[in-house]
């Protein structure tokens, strides 16, 4: 038995991925632009709106909306956030369960931000190579300045992303001055200099580790992946024929002597290796630290491409593809998040088209039922607010539906009346003669008919008349 502790966590190693050109790299490198500039450009598109400011995404906390382009959605609404969580996780587990990991490769804050601080890296310091050396060599003049730079650059990127979160909860030009004038609210330096700190050590330092030991999305894949799991493999059948892997020497450079030979057509370069930013070898098969990203199938083709041979050693395969199977991409499993998926679909779609603009309420005063009039008649009073939502001046008639005979005061208001995010409570008297034969309680509705607003529907409000 050996004396020395078998150590949890591997010995920690500095990857320096290298570079590679393909479909997949051209892809990241889509979704890494596409994500960069709806992130930081989002808070500085105008929207013109009568109430709140001029922003297009605006969550206001004091006033307890969240602006999103036309869109306005208030504190009950968080039912929203809700279903909105609830689609996010089927969507994951339904594109894990057919591609795998394929969100953490190409969608995946911590992916995309490590990109870009390793094209920032790169910019600096050169290719794999060159940094290879850089981390080698002394501490020198060169190093010092090369390092410092980076790691500037990084805290420079790792600050506009904290600054740009906060300008998503406040008017991005107003904010933006008064956080470098000294002005801003201390939440707002306190989250910005936050978010740089954890933007910094994740992105910057820590890297792939927080793939391999922080996010547990990699722990939990294994019992949402299956044979018919989409995920980059290597073919070893190909790969290795009946002799292994094998350099292309001067008597191995064509597919027919390598078949002669029993090697196959793997030519060990290394290159998927060296491509993989979280340092693998996918050679060895399916690993938890594998993010999918599709890098070394890039760089496998780039190979095969210049030798001339079929593309597909490394390729995007099910391991019943691999067996020569069929990959049953539709079963129960894929069935039910995709059923999962219209339904959360669905229901927000119902519920956003659904939404009220205008929200109201008739309360009737109980203290006490009804009182009974000089000249004999019954009033009864009722409490009604109405909520106007929308981004338009709104005003409506009020009237009474199924209550014959019934009066309607309102004091000295004439009409309903609101302003864009008013709210207005009503004081209301309804008088009324008693009919012989009719029960204690009468069923009727407030009738809110519009006559100027975004509304052009009469608004029915259920109530009850309590007599003698």
């Amino acid at each position: 038995m050996s004396d020395f502790p078998i150590p949890v966590v591997a010995e920690s190693v500095n990857i320096h991925p290298r570079s590679v050109k393909g479909r997949f790299r051209s892809f990241k490198s889509l979704i890494l632009y596409v994500g960069y500039a709806v992130y930081f450009l989002l808070p500085w598109i105008p929207w013109s709106r009568p109430i709140g400011a001029n922003q297009a995404v605006l969550f206001d906390m004091t006033a307890r909306k969240f602006y999103i382009f036309g869109l306005t959605v208030y504190a009950q609404d968080i039912f929203w956030l809700a279903a909105l969580l609830f689609l996010a996780a089927v969507v994951l587990f339904f594109s894990t369960a057919l591609v795998g990991r394929a969100f953490c490769g190409y969608f995946c804050f911590q992916t995309l931000w490590t990109d870009a601080f390793r094209e920032i890296e790169k910019f600096i310091q050169g290719d794999r190579v060159k940094r290879v050396r850089l981390d080698k060599q002394p501490w020198n003049s060169e190093k010092i300045t090369k390092k410092g730079l980076t790691h500037f650059s990084w805290l420079f990127l790792s600050l506009w992303t904290g600054l740009t979160f906060v300008l998503y909860w406040g008017y991005a030009p107003e904010l933006t001055k008064n956080f470098f004038t000294g002005n801003a609210p201390f939440v707002a330096y306190g989250t910005a200099l936050g978010l740089m700190a954890t933007t910094y050590i994740a992105a910057g330092l820590m890297r792939e580790k927080v793939c391999q030991h922080v996010c547990p999305y990699a722990r939990f894949q294994s019992v949402m992946i299956d044979k018919d799991t989409l995920v980059p493999s290597y073919d070893p059948e190909r790969g290795e024929g009946k002799q292994g892997r094998a350099k292309p020497v001067k008597t191995l450079k064509t597919l027919e002597a390598r078949k002669d030979a029993g090697v196959g057509d793997c030519v060990d370069c290394g290159l998927c290796v060296q491509v993989c930013p979280v340092g693998i070898d996918i050679r060895d098969g399916m690993q938890y630290a594998c993010i999918q990203c599709g890098l070394c199938v890039d760089a496998c083709d780039t190979i095969m491409d210049a030798r001339g041979w079929d593309r597909g050693l490394i390729r995007y395969e099910s391991e019943n593809g691999l067996e020569h199977g069929k990959t049953h991409f539709f079963k129960l499993r894929t069935y039910g998040y995709g059923l999962a998926t219209l339904g959360a679909i669905g229901f927000l779609v119902w519920s956003m088209s659904g939404h009220k603009i205008i929200e109201s309420t008739a309360r009737q005063i109980r203290s006490p039922l009804y009182v009974t009039l000089s000249d004999g008649r019954i009033m009864n009073k009722y409490e009604l607010k109405v909520d106007n939502k929308s981004m338009l001046n709104s005003s409506f008639d009020l009237s009474l539906q199924g209550l014959d005979g019934a009066e309607l005061d309102m004091g000295a208001i004439s009409d309903v009346s609101l302003r864009p995010d008013e709210k207005q409570r009503l004081l209301i008297k309804i008088r009324r003669t008693p009919v012989s034969g009719t029960s204690k309680s009468t069923h009727f509705k407030f009738v809110l008919t519009p006559k100027t607003g975004e509304v052009k529907e009469k608004i029915f409000i259920d109530s009850q008349f309590i007599t003698p």
